[in-house]
């Protein structure tokens, strides 16, 4: 499942949203525009879905701390500062560290794009080609697992990319 598509499979009356000066938010998880999202999770998080109408421009709050990213589903907007270049649509913008995100719609059609964000988790990382664990440990356990057709995989012979 795609991010353009997985939000899009939820039940739109459950997702709260918001509207203020041509910027409308879904809010799947966490907070904007004074929307807070029923939705609970155990790390903090942030998954927004942004329309914005042509010369609109919104600034998000996010954590200092925080990762983020930004994924553009339709259009095209300035991310950042003013004298950036336009990014356009299936592009993603890994943000830096900061006070949050700061978007301008200057063409003269609607930009979608969703901002996921969350706490880091300050894990250990251990990956290796689609598997991506904790340690090599539980690397090798999931190999073993995928090769034996167990604990998840039972029907992997019988997958098939679309």
């Amino acid at each position: 499942m795609c991010i353009r598509d997985s939000y899009q499979e939820l039940p739109s009356e459950n997702i709260p949203t918001a509207e203020k000066d041509g910027v409308e938010v879904r809010v799947i998880a966490g907070e904007s525009m004074g929307v807070q999202s029923p939705v609970y999770t155990r790390t903090p998080t942030m998954f927004l879905v942004f329309s914005m109408m042509p010369g609109s421009e919104w600034h998000q709050s996010i954590p200092e701390s925080w990762n983020c990213f930004v994924y553009v589903i339709e259009g095209e907007g300035v991310f950042g500062c003013t004298s950036s270049s336009p990014c356009v649509a299936h592009h993603v913008l890994v943000l830096s560290l900061g006070d949050g995100l700061s978007v301008w719609n200057n063409s003269s059609k609607p930009l979608r794009f969703v901002v996921v964000a969350g706490q880091p988790l300050n894990e250990p990382v251990a990956q290796y080609g689609p598997f991506v664990m904790n340690t090599q440990s539980e690397i090798e356990k999931t190999l073993e697992d995928y090769q034996y057709g167990r604990n998840g995989f039972e029907m992997r012979k019988y997958w098939r990319s679309q």
